[in-house]
């Protein structure tokens, strides 16, 4: 450990319920302590820049601490904006209503889960088989198969399940 390291720990060891207090006061306990741990990681990435004497490492790391306020304060505000968004925007409903489709989602849910994931993305959530694979991580070959596989399995299913009117 280097000098500057071990000055931020000095620093943080003083300076510790400090913060926490003057973080749960700006953002309440159930966030303080993960702007606590978001202020050390700061503290540490910037440690060529605390201030030699105590007191100027102290209010270094208070200014720190008010930075991580400000970005959760900012980042609150975006997914509070995104919220309203989607909550404003006409769209379809995502998934069939709870009486609609019973037998097709019992019958994808007993497909082997690899199998089920590409129907649902595909099905529920609108990507395209390859933006499917990208999103799984697996070749686009290999999402094409296991898409085959799973109408097959689900035609299987439903025929049989189908009442014969």
């Amino acid at each position: 450990m280097n000098a500057h390291d071990r000055r931020l720990v000095v620093a943080f060891e003083a300076s510790a319920s400090a913060l926490l207090a003057y973080l749960e006061r700006r953002v309440g306990p159930d966030d303080a302590a993960d702007l606590l741990g978001e202020t050390m990681v700061v503290g540490w990435r910037r440690v060529k820049e605390l201030p030699a004497d105590a007191e100027g490492a102290r209010m270094w790391l208070f200014g720190v601490a008010r930075g991580t306020v400000l970005n959760h304060a900012r980042g609150v505000r975006r997914r509070w904006a995104l919220v309203d968004r989607i909550r404003l925007s006409p769209s379809e409903p995502h998934a069939p209503g709870a009486d609609q489709g019973a037998e097709v989602r019992d019958a994808i849910d007993r497909l082997d889960p690899d199998l089920a994931e590409i129907v649902r993305l595909v099905h529920w959530d609108g990507f395209s088989l390859a933006d499917a694979a990208s999103l799984l991580g697996i070749p686009s070959s290999t999402a094409r198969g296991r898409y085959q596989r799973a109408k097959a399995e689900l035609r299987a299913a439903l025929s049989v399940e189908a009442p014969l009117a």
